[in-house]
């Protein structure tokens, strides 16, 4: 089978599943991963032959991506904040509103001019937020932590990749005795689970069945149980005028920076991502 001919394989059976332009952005992807090369090689040698082993590798992709496993999970791999990550299923798959979270920490030390910042990202997964944040803003000393040994590894293996230097933790934030042993931050940031198990029905098939539930859902009765117990630790692990940022559930901006507010922090701000839906807070101490 040829280059071009895969190709249109891959687009013609994920066909009755995506719509064309989806179909198109998958394929490329694959296509990509199997043969290594960019989509102007492929169109300049779009009649070489596949060999056997990516023929079976193109097999073996279009059947995950038929069972509806996530394109990033098939191929291992997902772009953020301009570095090539490792993805598996111990970790979220990185969103592009997340990185709208971290250019507004970026920017925030930035404009303040003091860049060697103590900064805790909880709940790290691949560990996207912290490396991107030591990436632009290299003099900042980053930690991370996660409750998954799972996640822990690959967040690992992301900075070894992209030689970043971030020092990572295994922890339950829960876990109040557990917490004692963090030091004291500039700043701490978490995208923690905020989806609530009522909204699971609602969403696709792709992320309900592979992706980590430990990191995407909360009771229905208790949504804000991460935001409460962190907004806690903030105040503990903050130095005086520290700031905390969240990544938010959408349906719940006014109450979580009403749950901020009674907690202490003096300027609690809310903030739309580039759909117009609210997706972070900022509290300072």
């Amino acid at each position: 089978m040829t280059i071009q001919a895969a190709f249109t394989q891959l687009i013609t059976s994920l066909a009755p599943i995506h719509d064309q332009r989806e179909a198109a952005n998958i394929a490329h992807i694959v296509m990509e991963h199997i043969t290594g090369l960019s989509k102007m090689d492929r169109i300049v040698y779009k009649d070489r032959e596949l060999t056997a082993e990516q023929s079976a590798l193109l097999e073996k992709s279009l059947a995950a991506l038929l069972a509806h496993q996530p394109v990033q999970y098939v191929t291992g791999s997902s772009w953020f904040y301009g570095m090539e990550l490792q993805v598996n299923a111990n970790v979220l798959i990185p969103r592009p509103e997340t990185e709208e979270l971290v250019e507004w920490i970026v920017q925030d030390v930035r404009n303040d001019r003091v860049l060697n910042r103590k900064i805790l990202d909880i709940g790290t997964g691949s560990g996207a937020i912290p490396l991107a944040i030591k990436k632009e803003l290299p003099a900042a000393t980053v930690w991370a932590v996660d409750v998954s040994a799972g996640a822990l590894e690959t967040a690992r293996t992301n900075a070894r990749q992209q030689k970043l230097d971030v020092h990572f933790e295994q922890m339950d934030i829960l876990d109040t005795t557990a917490t004692k042993s963090l030091p004291t931050f500039d700043i701490i940031v978490s995208n923690p689970p905020y989806i609530c198990q009522r909204e699971r029905t609602d969403m696709q098939e792709q992320v309900v069945a592979y992706e980590p539930s430990i990191a995407l859902f909360v009771p229905d009765d208790d949504a804000l149980l991460f935001y409460r117990q962190i907004g806690l630790l903030a105040k503990e692990k903050l130095y005086p005028g520290g700031t905390l940022y969240f990544e938010i559930n959408e349906a719940f901006g006014e109450e979580t920076a009403a749950l901020l507010r009674r907690q202490g922090y003096i300027y609690v701000e809310v903030q739309k991502d580039l759909f117009g839906k609210d997706r972070m807070v900022k509290a300072l101490l």
